[in-house]
C-alpha cells in the first residue's frame, strides 16, 4: 500500500516523523547499488556563470545542495534541527560576552578526500578566497561580518566580527563557508566548470553534456570524518526537464527519490495513495515566494504603485487556485513558524481592496491602468509557476488599475538578467540558508544584497539589522525584526506571496527518507539507504 510519512515540528522545534499509514515492498532503481535520486534542477555553465558549483559563487538551493555533499564546513544544522553543532570543527563558540569572537578547534586527523591534511590555514584561505572574490548578488555577503581570520597552530581558527552577529555559528554551515583545498582554489579568481572537491561525506563526479549535468555522482568519502553517519555508499542524482519526466523515472524503477521539484498534481496524486509503490513524505518547509521590485524603474519607482499591487493581490485565491493545501498564504518575508515573524502586510492592508488601491494611485496622480511585465522563470522552481503567474495577471488586470503581461525565461537566462536591472518586476523564490529570521531580511535588504536591489533603508541597514544579531535569544530580537517587516510593509521593495512546504517522494524500500531534507530544503543524501522501510 502506498504511505505517507509526515514530519512534524514538535514542541522543541525538533522535527519528528509520524507514520500515518502503512508500507509495502516495491523493486527497487535498476541502477546496482546507488540509491538513485531525480531532480528538476537544471546546473548549466553559461559566459555569465563558468563556475556554478564554486562555493564562492553558488548562491541557489539546487548548487547548495550538491556542495552540502562534498565541501565540508566548521558548524552544520543537525538533522532534528535546532542550533548548529559542529562538523569539521570539534568545537566552536564564542569567546566573548559581545559576540565578536568566535573560535573553533579542527578535528584531529581531518583530510581532503585526496588525502591531503585539512589545516586551520585552508579555512581561513577558503573565507578569505570568498571575501576576496566577492560575486556580485553571491554568497560573501553571508560573511560580511568578519574583520579578520586568525589561526593558532594547524587546528585553531579564531574569527574577529566587526559586529556582534548571533547567527555567526549558522553562517559558519552554509557552503560560502565551506572549506576548500588551496591546490584546487585559485585564491583570487573562481573555479570554472562542474569539477569539485572537499572533505565532506561523499566525492563528487559529474556526467556533462552541452555545457550542463546530466548526471552526478556522490561515492561515499573514505577519508571522511565528521558529525554525519553516512547509510550509503553511493547516491546518483539525475537532472530531469520537467515533474512529469521525473514522476515517469519513478514510476519505472529509474529512480528512487524524487525531490525539487515535483508538480502540485503529482502531490495530490501521491496523497491520495493512487501510486502502491511509492511513498509520500511531506514535511515542514520555509520556502517563501515573492514578487520583487527594481525601485529604480519608471513603472513602479512611484510607492503608491508597489502599494497598489500589495492591495490588490489576492494571496488566498492565488494559493487556493495553483497550490491548494502545499502552501500557505504570507504576510512577510519570514515565514509564520520563524521566531520573529509578524502578519506586517496584513496589518498594514488588509484583505483584498480594488477601491483602497484605487484610491492610493489617485492621490499620487498615477494614471491608470499601470501598464507592467511581471517576469517570471520557467524551469527554476517547478512547472506550476507559470500557472501563479497567470493568476496573478488576471488578478492584477481585473481591478482595471493595471495592464500586466507575464514573461518567462529558464533559470540561466533570468538571473543574469534580473542582476543587470533588466526586470521591473519579478518573481523570485527563498529558500533559507538558515532557519533564523535575519536570513529573511538581510538578503534583500542589506548592503550586497542577493537580488542587486536597489531600494536602500539606511535605518534598516545601519540600526536595525545590526539591533537584531547582538541578541542570542531570537525572541529578545523581535523588536528590531518586527520593525523591519513593518518597514518593508510600508515601502514595498518587495511583495511576499506565499509559504510552502515540501515533500520527498520514494520507492517503498528506501529508508531515511524523513530526514532527507531539513526545513531549509537541505538535501541530506547521506540519511538515505536501502532496505525494508517499518
Amino acid at each position: 500500500m502506498n504511505r505517507k510519512t509526515l514530519v512534524l515540528p514538535a514542541v522543541a522545534g525538533l522535527l519528528a516523523p509520524v507514520l500515518a499509514a502503512c508500507g509495502g515492498d516495491s523493486s527497487g532503481s535498476k541502477s546496482g547499488d546507488a540509491i538513485v535520486v531525480g531532480t528538476t534542477d537544471r546546473f548549466t555553465a553559461t559566459k555569465e556563470a563558468p563556475a556554478p558549483l564554486d562555493p564562492a559563487y553558488a548562491y541557489d538551493v539546487g548548487t547548495w545542495n550538491i556542495l552540502r555533499q562534498t565541501v565540508q564546513t566548521l558548524m552544520i544544522q543537525p538533522k532534528g534541527e535546532g542550533d548548529p553543532v559542529p562538523e569539521a570543527a570539534e568545537s566552536c563558540g564564542f569567546t566573548d560576552s559581545g559576540n565578536e569572537r568566535y573560535a573553533c578547534k579542527l578535528r584531529d586527523g581531518l583530510k581532503f578526500a585526496n588525502g591531503d591534511a585539512v589545516t586551520a590555514g585552508d579555512v581561513k584561505y577558503s573565507i578569505e578566497r570568498a571575501l576576496r572574490i566577492k560575486v556580485v548578488g553571491g554568497p560573501a555577503a553571508l560573511l560580511s561580518t568578519i574583520d579578520t581570520v586568525e589561526t593558532q597552530g594547524d587546528r585553531e581558527v579564531i574569527f574577529h566580527l566587526k559586529t556582534a552577529d548571533a547567527t555567526f555559528p549558522y553562517k559558519l554551515s552554509t557552503p560560502v563557508a565551506g572549506i576548500v583545498n588551496p591546490k584546487d582554489y585559485d585564491k583570487g579568481k573562481l573555479r570554472d566548470g562542474f569539477s569539485m572537491d572537499g572533505s565532506g561525506p561523499y566525492t563528487f563526479s559529474a556526467d556533462v553534456k552541452d555545457d550542463a549535468i546530466d548526471s552526478m555522482t556522490f561515492s561515499k568519502n573514505p577519508n571522511y570524518k565528521g558529525s554525519l553517519k553516512v547509510s550509503n555508499d553511493k547516491v546518483q542524482m539525475r537532472s530531469f526537464a520537467d515533474a512529469d519526466a521525473m514522476g515517469a523515472a519513478i514510476d519505472k524503477g529509474d529512480i528512487d527519490v524524487m525531490t525539487r521539484t515535483m508538480s502540485p498534481a503529482q502531490i495530490n496524486k501521491l496523497d491520495a495513495g493512487k501510486d502502491e509503490n511509492v511513498d509520500l513524505v511531506e514535511m515542514p518547509g520555509l520556502e517563501i515566494r515573492y514578487l520583487a521590485f527594481n525601485t529604480n524603474a519608471s513603472t513602479v519607482k512611484t510607492k503608491a504603485v508597489r502599494e497598489a499591487m500589495a492591495q490588490v493581490i489576492n494571496r488566498g485565491e492565488l494559493v487556493s487556485k495553483v497550490y491548494g493545501s502545499q502552501a500557505e498564504p504570507l504576510y512577510s518575508l519570514v515565514p509564520a513558524t520563524v521566531t520573529g515573524h509578524s502578519n506586517s502586510f496584513f496589518n498594514k492592508y488588509g484583505d483584498p481592496s480594488v477601491t483602497k488601491a484605487k484610491s492610493l494611485l489617485t492621490k499620487a496622480g498615477i494614471v491608470t491602468p499601470v501598464k507592467l511585465t511581471l517576469h517570471y522563470t520557467t524551469d527554476h522552481y517547478g512547472s506550476a509557476t507559470k500557472q501563479e503567474f497567470e493568476v496573478l495577471q488576471k488578478q492584477l488586470n481585473n481591478s482595471g488599475l493595471f495592464d500586466v503581461s507575464i514573461q518567462g525565461a529558464p533559470w540561466a537566462t533570468f538571473r543574469p538578467a534580473e542582476q543587470k536591472g533588466k526586470y521591473d518586476v519579478y518573481g523570485m523564490g527563498w529558500f533559507p540558508d538558515f532557519p533564523d529570521a535575519d536570513n529573511f531580511l538581510a538578503p534583500f535588504l542589506d548592503k550586497d544584497n542577493t537580488l542587486g536591489s536597489p531600494y536602500v533603508n539606511a535605518n534598516i541597514r545601519n540600526t536595525l539589522i545590526p539591533q537584531s544579531r547582538r541578541e542570542a535569544d531570537r525572541l529578545t530580537a523581535s523588536k528590531s525584526l518586527t520593525a523591519i517587516q513593518d518597514t518593508v510593509a510600508d515601502d514595498v521593495p518587495i511583495l511576499p506571496l506565499w509559504q510552502g512546504k515540501q515533500y520527498v517522494a520514494a520507492r517503498s524500500d528506501i529508508t531515511g527518507t524523513s530526514y532527507a531534507l531539513n526545513s531549509s530544503s537541505t538535501l541530506q543524501l547521506w540519511e538515505l539507504g536501502r532496505g525494508v522501510s517499518s
